[in-house]
């Protein structure tokens, strides 16, 4: 038996190999093969390969590529930036003006992207520009635009929940609705917040913005249509039980392609550059996922998980005072770590003593990912805050930390609201899926 002591050691072991600038998938198998070859030899080394082929054989996973292209070609044809300038349109007359655009505009590129990072540097180059020409306040429009990309790994199709339910075994399907009503409410949280500080310091939205008249602003909803279509499309055909999530990524594939197509900006140059950032992204994510698969695999045969579980069961703490230990230790963790890092390097123990405190999975699935999005903007590894310094191109990235902070408190409150009432997370999937 490996021991709580080596388990220890190994963790701090991967901290320390990503501290020093190790990618992620490097690091998670470095820990691996040292903890194989020094309890069992070369032998753990032989089941590698057949376990990549098993884990990479996984009809889930495709959803991954196909909804990062989806992504791709909606941003790349311009169907972002038209939805930006639509809800501009509307929102303009809120306390905080233009500020909330960032929010709902990253909560509709969320339900078609999965992903943060693609949230962040999409809506940055589009808001920015906008932004410029009056006088808001930078903080908050960085702030903004790296808090609302969060969205993009809770409210579906999320990439990270994939992940989580391909590891934990978890229905992506409970996954993806579960992550709906959290989302909007965070969304939520986000809008009341600007609106109260804007309220307060009307400085913050700089000054006041020329309506647009509503004829104009009616014949511009038509342009938040395609995302919305693409949202119902995918969301839609899972849960009326038409097809997986795969199946539903492939369908909204298509459904971009031929809305991308309609407005006539779909040519061989965007599937190109689409198809290549999506090998890319997912050349990346399945990498560490493989790696991820052969940690787990390994510190199963070592008896870590069932130790760990042992060892809290013994403490007898109640499940209330575990989850706050949870949250302290994510909140640390999340100052050193990338999201996904973080996500897959704490499953292997964490997910077991879940199960043992009989914690759902489902609801602990959007728990793990509200903590992930901590990470994102968390200082001074916050993949959020980079992305926007650099879409912003100016200034010092304690700008866009300091812009987040009001943000950082609206997802602790989520977190302690899902705490003290489970039935956010849980109403929607029991409702849906029984």
């Amino acid at each position: 038996m490996l021991g709580l002591e080596g388990a220890a050691i190994g963790f701090f072991l991967l901290l320390a190999l990503m501290f020093i600038g190790l990618h992620i998938a490097t690091s998670l198998f470095l820990v691996s093969a040292i903890a194989a070859w020094w309890f069992f030899g070369d032998t753990m080394f032989q089941p590698f390969g057949t376990m990549m082929w098993g884990t990479l054989n996984n009809f889930l996973l495709v959803a991954i590529p196909l909804f990062v292209f989806m992504g791709e070609v909606l941003v790349r044809g311009g169907v972002t930036e038209r939805m930006y300038v639509a809800l501009s349109d509307w929102l303009k007359p809120l306390p905080g003006g233009l500020l909330h655009s960032n929010i709902v505009a990253s909560t509709i590129f969320a339900a078609i992207s999965g992903s943060s990072v693609a949230t962040a540097a999409t809506i940055g180059t589009v808001a920015f520009p906008a932004f410029r020409k009056q006088d808001y306040k930078e903080s908050w429009v960085a702030g903004s635009i790296a808090s609302g990309a969060t969205l993009g790994i809770l409210i579906p199709p999320s990439i990270n929940l994939i992940i989580y339910g391909a590891i934990t075994n978890n229905s992506i399907g409970k996954l993806f609705t579960a992550g709906i009503l959290p989302g909007l409410l965070l969304a939520a949280l986000f809008v009341g917040v600007i609106i109260i500080w804007s309220v307060i310091n009307p400085s913050v939205a700089g000054r006041r913005e020329r309506l647009v008249p509503w004829s104009e602003r009616k014949k511009r909803l038509k342009d938040l249509l395609p995302p919305l279509c693409i949202f119902a499309v995918v969301m839609g055909s899972i849960y009326a039980g038409w097809a997986t999530p795969t199946e539903a990524a492939a369908i909204g594939v298509i459904a971009a392609m031929v809305l991308v197509g309609a407005s006539g900006h779909l040519g061989w140059r965007l599937i190109k550059e689409s198809m290549l950032a999506t090998v890319s992204t997912t050349a990346m994510t399945l990498l560490i996922l493989i790696a991820a698969f052969y940690l787990n695999f390994i510190l199963g045969v070592l008896g870590v998980p069932t130790q760990v579980s042992a060892f809290i069961s013994s403490l007898d703490l109640p499940p209330w005072l575990m989850m706050l230990i949870l949250v302290m230790m994510y909140l640390i963790l999340g100052c050193f770590l990338d999201a996904l890092a973080m996500m897959i390097a704490t499953i292997p123990i964490v997910w077991p003593i879940m199960q043992v405190l009989g914690f759902d999975g489902i609801w602990f699935g959007i728990f793990l990912v509200l903590m992930c999005e901590l990470a994102l903007i968390t200082p001074p590894v916050g993949m959020n805050l980079y992305i926007v310094q650099s879409v912003r191109a100016r200034g010092s990235i304690g700008t866009v930390i300091v812009g987040v902070l009001p943000f950082l408190f609206c997802i602790l409150l989520l977190v302690a609201l899902i705490m003290a009432f489970p039935q956010i997370v849980n109403w929607l999937p029991n409702m849906v899926h029984g």
